[in-house]
């Protein structure tokens, strides 16, 4: 078992940048900032007031009625994540041995709209005070793995990875091992929607978001204006299958599962913390080494860049511990332009590899414009015509969580 190789045919995006993989691919090459005022909600009265929004989400396209009043937007955006997935894999999931399906997606909060409504229920005087059967299943950060596992019939082993930022490359592992152990394709990746007032106040808490208006001061990553992130929603489900049983119905092999590893700092996050530099070049020199690989043999490297100062020294400092003074060849990052989408961001990353390869070139980074002190790396500037076989994903998650992926182009 240990022989089977896990591939990736499928990506379906949903998430600021646009929805599907070609819009995507068009907004993060263009350059194309989405942070804009929030309007799921009126945030008004909240110091973080910006935020991703996927644009033009039509839930009646993906999610029949009866299933929207069971569920929150955080597994409508994986439903239709699923459906652009299988449509690009071009693979009916029906047609697959149900016991060899299986789900592992990564969330951080769960259903949040739905629990906020249903709970505003209790403490209102002009509703019936009581809560929906559904609140106790739509909130459930498991949610959406179920209704997936339920829609497609995977029978296979199943799982939610909880993880915050890094869980999107914890769910592609995941599906790797899965696939090593027996199953023929796995849903991988992650959604968010951390856009409410409740979720919102959580957020603020960490002391992590930035707090001014200017969308074009958001975010930015690396940069000496480095203040913080702001949220987004949405993410991305891939297709991850054997790669026997992609090549025997004639699939197209998007990027191979190659290597990936998970640290932990065991450390719990402050406000003012920075990370374990140690940790998370352990996390990310493994996944190369797990891919027989070698840090020169890596063609672009997709950094966690979360936007805090500290954090953002700490990850440079792990980037040159691994690779060397220089630091990596090429380094790119487009969360600046979505907003950070916790799970769903380092699975964007991930997604936005594969495309890479797709294309031949690197997209060009989202800054920093004037790199912070320690931060100057070899970031991309314009777009890059380049032959990506290779390419590291690297993501770190609140209290502690390294994760790395290395995906490979098939050949």
């Amino acid at each position: 078992m240990s022989a089977r190789r896990a591939v990736i045919t499928g990506i379906g995006v949903v998430a600021p940048s646009g929805i599907g993989s070609e819009a995507h691919w068009k907004s993060v090459c263009g350059g194309e900032s989405r942070i804009a005022p929030i309007t799921l909600f009126d945030a008004a009265p909240y110091e973080t007031t910006l935020a991703g929004e996927v644009p033009d989400f039509d839930v009646n396209r993906y999610v029949e009625r009866r299933l929207q009043v069971q569920t929150d937007r955080w597994t409508h955006l994986a439903y239709a994540a699923a459906e652009l997935a299988f449509g690009e894999a071009e693979l009916d999931p029906s047609t697959v041995e149900p016991y060899k399906l299986s789900v592992a997606l990564a969330s951080s909060s769960g259903g949040n709209q739905f629990g906020q409504r249903e709970l505003q229920r209790l403490w209102q005087p002009d509703t019936s005070r009581t809560v929906g059967a559904y609140q106790s299943i739509a909130w459930f950060y498991a949610a959406t793995v179920g209704q997936l596992a339920i829609k497609h019939q995977a029978k296979g082993p199943s799982s939610v990875l909880v993880s915050e930022g890094a869980g999107g490359l914890d769910s592609l592992a995941h599906a790797a091992r899965l696939v090593r152990r027996g199953a023929d394709v796995v849903l991988a990746g992650g959604t968010e929607a951390p856009l409410g007032p409740y979720a919102l106040a959580c957020q603020q808490r960490s002391g992590r978001l930035y707090t001014g208006t200017d969308p074009a001061e958001a975010y930015l990553p690396f940069d000496e204006r480095a203040a913080g992130f702001v949220p987004g929603e949405g993410g991305v489900v891939f297709v991850v299958e054997d790669l026997d049983h992609a090549l025997a119905r004639g699939a197209r092999i998007r990027a191979e599962i190659a290597g990936w590893s998970a640290t932990q700092d065991a450390v719990a996050s402050t406000r003012t913390g920075s990370g374990s530099v140690r940790q998370y070049a352990r996390a990310l020199g493994t996944a190369v080494e797990r891919a027989g690989l070698t840090p020169g043999d890596v063609d672009v490297t997709f950094p966690d860049a979360v936007g805090l100062p500290a954090y953002d020294r700490t990850e440079a400092e792990a980037l040159r511990a691994v690779f060397g003074d220089a630091g990596p060849a090429a380094v790119t990052t487009q969360k600046p332009l979505t907003g950070r989408l916790y799970q769903g961001g380092s699975a964007l990353d991930a997604a936005t590899a594969v495309l890479a390869m797709d294309n031949g070139l690197i997209p060009p980074s989202a800054g920093p414009a004037r790199p912070a002190d320690g931060c100057d790396l070899a970031f991309v500037r314009e777009e890059q015509a380049a032959e990506v076989r290779t390419a590291l994903i690297g993501a770190r998650g609140f209290d502690g969580f390294n994760s790395a992926v290395l995906l490979r182009a098939h050949s």
